[in-house]
């Protein structure tokens, strides 16, 4: 089993950044891969970026290319997600993710584990 606790969410005005972390603890955390989606008022939820945690492999959607950056500290077990130049479209509650099979469950929308989420507020 898998935690994950996602922290760093707030209230930016457009063009500004903020930083979320997701803490992962339990046995098999650290062979997970880990990604971030996000769930906006009234739409579905998608995808946004993930990262391999044995390897330097990184996968984003196309509306965040270019402005977001996934990493991770693995002495801390924890993934960040750098988001710059922020829009108003990027509002959301955004979701920490982990799967033990890798960046492809990740990706594909099914990670078997997931945190509680936390609010991004992207002001005009």
């Amino acid at each position: 089993q898998v935690q994950l606790v996602e922290s760093g969410g707030g209230l930016v005005q457009a063009g500004g950044s903020l930083r979320l972390s997701c803490a992962a603890s339990g046995r098999t955390a650290s062979s997970c891969a880990m990604g971030w989606f996000r769930q906006a008022p009234g739409k579905e939820r998608e995808f946004v970026a993930a990262l391999a945690w044995s390897i330097r492999s990184t996968n984003y959607a196309d509306s965040v290319k270019g402005r977001f950056t996934i990493f991770r500290d693995n002495a801390k077990n924890t993934v960040y997600l750098q988001m710059n130049s922020l829009k108003p479209e990027d509002t959301a509650v955004y979701y920490c993710a982990a799967d033990q099979k890798g960046t492809s469950a990740v990706v594909g929308g099914s990670p078997s584990y997931w945190g509680q989420g936390t609010q991004v507020t992207v002001s005009s």
